[in-house]
């Protein structure tokens, strides 16, 4: 496997084939992958939704500005942040922490701390900025995981985050939508996987001081 040849490989894919599924195990992969994404202080503070029921996506797509990678791909994921950091939310990152690496938790009361302050000390915009970057990340990854593992996939902004907000109850959740994923496999009609890749050269996009 040649990372950069499946880079090149992808593409936001516009037309979908709605007979094509990922199977459980592509599936599985790809989440696992978009787990293990960076995050800042490995806090996470955003979720995963993957939602493959026809009858939401259908109503989703209708706020999506009738965008049809949100029903024609295999599923939609859904990155979504907490719309208020608590302490809650640190605590349990921390006994996360002790279990795994088998620690006493007062050995990470540091750690807690300064994650704790971080965190009461952002207002509320930049709460929502900080927590959306962090899923933006994820993202990122969910789109090169995908590409490895010859996935397609689209990410998406076209859309009305307060109605998916409605659609999938996530006010009550303490969650908000951020950015959509469609994952499937390319249409053979979609004349955009024919399209050479376009990006700035390396000499434009990268400086060395």
């Amino acid at each position: 496997m040649d990372i950069l040849e499946k880079l090149n490989w992808r593409y936001a894919v516009k037309k979908f084939d709605p007979t094509k599924k990922l199977n459980e195990a592509q599936l599985e992969r790809v989440l696992e992958a978009t787990r293990l994404s960076a995050s800042s202080y490995g806090l996470q503070p955003y979720k995963v939704i993957v939602v493959k029921d026809p009858a939401v996506r259908e109503a989703l797509k209708a706020v999506s500005w009738n965008q049809p990678q949100i029903t024609d791909a295999s599923h939609l994921v859904i990155f979504a942040r907490y719309d208020e950091l608590k302490d809650a939310h640190v605590n349990n990152y921390i006994d996360r922490i002790a279990g795994a690496r088998n620690l006493q938790r007062n050995e990470l009361e540091g750690f807690e701390n300064v994650m704790k302050g971080t965190v009461s000390r952002l207002s509320e915009d930049a709460a929502a900025v900080w927590t959306s970057k962090q899923a933006y990340l994820a993202l990122g990854t969910l789109l090169t995981a995908s590409a490895v593992e010859g996935i397609d996939a689209c990410p998406m902004e076209g859309f009305d985050a307060a109605a998916y907000d409605e659609i999938l109850g996530l006010k009550g959740k303490n969650l908000r939508t951020v950015v959509v994923a469609a994952i499937g496999f390319r249409a053979e009609e979609d004349g955009m996987q024919h399209a050479k890749k376009v990006r700035k050269p390396l000499e434009d996009f990268v400086e060395l001081v």
